[in-house]
């Protein structure tokens, strides 16, 4: 089912969130699962697929079978009561809001006297 042993992940940082994306063609919903353990996020996957087919002379039938499971270490000051997942197309997308002690502020620094 995967070309490789894990699906390409991409993860990305603004100032109000982590995103992390994953690309897991002909996956959905049903066959993913995101969860938080302590600062730990994980995603897991499986997928099972037949395929069948009969005709004159021939009968063919297939099975496919693959399961992966990513982790990811998340920094401090994220909110893990608003993180959300959603797969649309084959993507993944879990977006993992900051909290709002850990959105970055610039300090303006002031010439002393």
């Amino acid at each position: 089912m995967f070309s490789t042993p894990f699906p390409a992940v991409d993860i990305n940082e603004d100032e109000k969130s982590f995103k992390v994306t994953a690309e897991l063609p002909g996956m959905t919903d049903k066959d993913v699962e995101v969860s938080l353990s302590g600062n730990t996020l994980a995603i897991k996957g499986k997928k099972e697929e037949a395929k069948e087919q009969k005709d004159k002379g021939y009968y063919l039938s297939e099975r496919s079978y693959g399961e992966f499971q990513r982790s990811f270490l998340l920094p401090e000051g994220i909110d893990p009561e608003k993180i959300e997942a959603n797969v649309a197309k084959g993507v993944l997308t879990v977006t993992v809001p900051k909290t709002v002690q850990s959105v970055a502020k610039k300090i303006e620094v002031k010439a002393s006297s």
